[in-house]
């Protein structure tokens, strides 16, 4: 198969679909893949790399999206990109289609196959190409929370682990998933105290028998999260229904009893937000202030350590990529997990929620295959 990786070009976006090493995987196995050029340059992984490992560099997206059968990328598809897609490519990556009409229109009226790295599921019925993005997006939502709250940044000018003779900051985390879990670990490990909410009790259970005392478990309740955010100075959201748009968590009328200053992080914001009050921004513009709040909603996180999170995203994605390369669709009738990755195929919506939420009539995905 022929294989192109274009250079993304959401705002601030370094990460890259392949690395050399992915690349040279894939020509070993017989393929030919296409790197647009200076493509992965912003994180150290310059044309030469990619050349020494088999890779042709071509000079623009154009021509990668006319020859390629198949395209590697990070983030969703622009709208320029869609208008280049099309019938029987196909396209891998993450897509968030839920919050997103235009972008699931425009796949549509491509044609073309995308599977989406955010539903692709496995045995343990985890998301396992969502994982390792999840896993920078939690660590990362202390780290910018830490940063909002100091005085020169409009916070409360609260140091998150305190100093002796002066308590630490308290963080509350809404969902105790691998965004949840990595951000606790971060927060704990600056010192704050930390409290985590879910509506799983074995996951309760299992984050008690982790962290012991260290980690305040509470079963996720309206009235446990308002008790929270009138001591909270960092709130995360953590939530996230595979696929669909995030639930809102906290309302306009909840956010006022928080303390002025404090700061919400919403790590659902591809999916919509948890937050009610929560809006996409960019790294060139991260807040925005709401019943002086600090919001930091920042649509692709990861991209902010965009070499650390272009290898762990690839380290995750290539087996999943050289088995399209190798049996093109059929990878997805033989391998149901890497199916229900499926979210638009040749002008149909195949992902139940997207359809749901957007007024698609829904094809089974199997089915829409076999058509």
């Amino acid at each position: 198969m022929l294989i192109g990786v274009p250079k993304e070009t959401k705002n601030r976006e370094y990460r890259i679909g392949l690395t050399p090493a992915g690349v040279r995987e894939l020509v070993q196995h017989g393929h030919t893949v296409l790197v647009e050029c200076d493509g992965g340059a912003a994180i150290g992984i310059g044309n030469t790399l990619y050349l020494d490992a088999g890779a042709e560099i071509v000079n623009t997206a154009a021509e990668i999206f006319a020859r390629a059968g198949m395209i590697i990328k990070v983030k969703e598809p622009q709208p320029n990109e869609c208008a280049m897609l099309r019938p029987g490519q196909i396209l891998f990556t993450y897509l968030h289609l839920a919050p997103d009409p235009t972008q699931t229109e425009l796949l549509v009226k491509s044609g073309v196959s995308a599977i989406a790295y955010e539903t692709v599921t496995d045995d343990r019925g985890g998301l396992p190409l969502l994982a390792p993005m999840s896993e920078v997006a939690g660590r990362l939502a202390v780290q910018a929370g830490a940063h909002c709250l100091e005085k020169t940044q409009g916070g409360a000018g609260v140091l998150l682990g305190g100093v002796p003779g002066v308590s630490p900051a308290n963080v509350c985390i809404i969902g105790g998933g691998v965004v949840g879990v990595n951000a606790a670990r971060i927060a704990m490990g600056m010192g704050a105290r930390v409290s985590i909410l879910d509506r799983s009790l074995p996951r309760l259970t299992h984050l008690d028998e982790l962290y012991g005392k260290r980690l305040n478990t509470l079963f996720s309740t309206t009235e446990a999260i308002e008790t929270q955010l009138k001591s909270a100075d960092l709130v995360i959201g953590a939530v996230l229904i595979p696929g669909a748009t995030a639930p809102k968590l906290l309302t306009r009328k909840m956010l006022k009893l928080m303390k002025s200053g404090s700061v919400v992080v919403d790590v659902a914001i591809d999916q919509g937000g948890c937050f009610e009050t929560s809006r996409a921004t960019t790294h060139d513009d991260p807040t925005y202030i709401v019943d002086d709040v600090i919001h930091y909603c920042v649509a692709n996180m990861p991209g902010a350590v965009a070499r650390t999170s272009t290898f762990a995203l690839t380290n995750a994605t290539l087996p999943y990529a050289l088995s399209l390369a190798e049996n093109n669709l059929d990878a997805l009738r033989c391998n149901t997990h890497l199916r229900a990755g499926l979210n638009v195929h040749r002008g149909m919506v195949t992902n139940p929620a997207v359809a749901a939420i957007q007024g698609y009539a829904h094809a089974d995905a199997l089915r829409a295959l076999d058509k």
